[in-house]
This record gives structure tokens, C-alpha cells and sequence, in this order.
């Protein structure tokens, strides 16, 4: 079946950034969808989150989850304008040929990553491009993602492609990602496909999957950084706990609890100490706000009637459970 757009219904229009045609069509929701097209035809206009909510059917919540995703995808920027990338990254490329084992397939075997010193030079690279035409079409779309290559990108290509096994596709899919996060020097980006060649993601759609579960986890750092006011992103360590958070299921309003008691017990921002508050209430059974309160509120009057009774060590008991956390 065919489709063909009505080009004589057309009124007044607005621009949707290629980015979010090439990257984000599999990737967004609906709703993530409809908050995007509503900001881009108000562009310009400040627009509340009331007011996004009521123009597109999605909760305020869900208003604000999608307008903080386009920003970690880097097509809003923090005021909530639209940002128009530099570049139009492109997610497919033509059907990968078969290749000989070592040649962008990947081996049972463990995948080591070779010594980045002894690079290729540019006759080297050349010579290449002329024998592999996956290595040549590799370069030309990269071109489109990066703009000009230059010789240590094209040396990383290679080794992504030829040492790790990923497939052109996968390479371009990954750069894609990279370019449409702002992250595109070598280092995160080898980082990035190490991980994909020992996990086996080789594949488009296990790439856009594996992506997909990334923005996922910069949406929810991003959520966390907000609750928190962090001017600046987290330390490596810091984010390994906000992953444990979402791996763990804990909300965004639970976490922001535990950040509420941590100022009120030490005054300060302090991961550890939140994470302590967040799984001495799961160990106690309290994985929502409702059950925390639920639980100080019974504390509470048990206190106010207690007044000495035997049940005053159950009291004590929840106190430190609830109340009272060491570094």
C-alpha cells in the first residue's frame, strides 16, 4: 500500500528537526510525540505545563517526562526551545555483504580491545577504503553524522568494524546515538562499543533497543539532577547508585522523600546517605510515599499513646528504622 501526503489541505506550517525523523521516531512515545509537535508549532510561545497537558491529552507528569526527554536528546534546550542540531544523523545504511570472520563479525571469543598506538596513516586508511566498499560507505554517511572525518575517527571505524566485529550499521546506529547526545569523541563512543561487541548487540534493532534503554536512564538522571538542583551531571559514582534507584523500581517521588529527610537530618545533599534511607524503607516494605507516611503516622500516635507502655521498644525499633540513618 502506498501513501501520499494531501498537500492542498495544508495551511500554516512548522519545521520538525531531522534528527527526530532519523532517531527518535522508534524511540519516543506517543505521548513524548505529541508534547514535541505541540512545543515546535508554539515556538516562540512559553508554554506551561497546564497548558501542554490540556493541548495533547497527556498528563502533566507525563508533559514533564517527555519536555525533559528532548532535552537529554538535545532537540530542546534547557529553556525548552527547540534546538536545531548541526547535523541530520542518518540510523540505517545499505544491507551489510558477507564478510570473512574478523571483518565486522563478531567470534565467540572475549573481545579485547587492540593497542590504539599503532594507528593507521592515511595512505594505510585509503588503501582500505579502496578494497572494503562497507568501510567506504561506513565513511561516507559517518560524514554526514560527524561532518569531515578526521584520521583518528576513521582509525577508530576501522577497529569498531574489524577488531570488535560490529556491523557497519551498528556502528552508524551508534554514532547516530552519539552525535544526537552531543558525546561524539572517540573515547565514550569506543566506551559505548565495547560494551555492545561483549554483550553481542549487533543488530539494528538490538542497537535501537539497547539505545532506547540508554535515553531511558538519562531521562531518569535527568529527573534525579532536578529533585536534586545538581548544577552540574553526576560523578560516575553518583549515577551508579541513581541506576541502582531505577533498576531497584524506587519513583522519582520516593527518591525525592529520602531527599527531603536527608536535609532535614544532615542539611546537605549526600548519595549515601539517601541510598541508606531508600533501602531501609524497602527492607522495612515501604516502596511508596503513601506507606512511609502511612507508617510515621502510625508511629506517631503509637508515641503520643505509648507514654511508657510496654510496646514503647517497637517504637524505638521503627525510630531507627524511619528516623534515624548513619553515614
Amino acid at each position: 500500500m502506498e501513501f501520499k501526503v494531501n498537500c492542498g489541505i495544508w495551511g500554516t506550517m512548522f519545521g520538525v528537526p531531522s534528527i527526530v525523523a532519523d532517531n527518535f521516531l522508534k524511540l519516543a512515545t506517543g505521548g513524548q510525540i505529541k508534547v514535541l509537535l505541540y512545543l515546535l508549532r508554539c515556538s516562540g510561545k512559553a508554554c506551561s505545563t497546564e497548558e501542554i497537558s490540556s493541548n495533547t491529552g497527556v498528563t502533566r507528569e507525563e508533559a514533564e517526562d517527555a519536555v525533559l526527554f528532548w532535552q537529554q536528546a538535545n532537540v530542546l534546550s534547557p529553556d525548552n526551545s527547540v534546538k536545531a542540531p548541526p547535523v541530520s544523523p542518518v540510523m540505517t545504511a545499505p544491507a551489510v555483504n558477507e564478510h570473512p570472520v574478523g571483518s565486522g563479525q563478531l567470534t565467540s571469543e572475549k573481545v579485547i580491545a587492540p593497542d590504539h598506538k599503532t594507528n593507521l596513516s592515511g595512505s594505510e586508511i585509503a588503501a582500505i577504503m579502496n578494497e572494503s566498499k562497507d568501510i567506504k560507505e561506513l565513511f561516507t554517511i559517518s560524514e554526514t553524522i560527524l561532518g569531515p572525518l578526521k584520521n583518528s575517527q576513521m582509525n577508530s571505524m576501522i577497529w569498531m568494524y574489524d577488531h570488535l566485529g560490529l556491523k557497519k550499521e551498528v556502528i552508524i546506529t551508534l554514532l547516530s546515538y552519539c552525535a544526537s547526545i552531543e558525546k561524539v569523541n572517540t573515547a565514550y563512543v569506543e566506551k559505548i562499543a565495547c560494551s555492545w561487541a561483549e554483550n553481542e548487540i549487533n543488530t539494528i534493532n538490538a542497537a535501537q533497543d539497547e539505545i532506547q534503554k540508554m535515553t531511558a536512564s538519562r531521562v531518569f538522571e535527568g529527573r534525579i539532577m532536578k529533585i536534586f538542583q545538581m548544577p552540574n551531571r553526576p560523578t560516575t559514582k553518583q549515577n551508579e547508585i541513581i541506576q541502582q534507584w531505577k533498576t531497584a523500581g524506587f519513583s522519582t517521588e520516593l527518591i525525592k522523600l529520602a531527599y527531603e529527610r536527608t536535609f532535614e537530618q544532615i542539611n546537605k545533599l549526600n548519595f549515601n546517605y539517601i541510598n541508606k534511607i531508600l533501602l531501609s524503607w524497602r527492607d522495612s516494605g515501604f516502596m511508596t510515599v503513601k506507606d512511609v507516611q502511612k507508617a510515621e503516622n502510625e508511629y506517631k500516635k503509637k508515641k503520643a499513646a505509648s507514654s511508657g507502655s510496654p510496646d514503647d521498644s517497637d517504637i524505638e525499633k521503627y525510630d531507627s528504622v524511619v528516623n534515624k540513618f548513619l553515614y
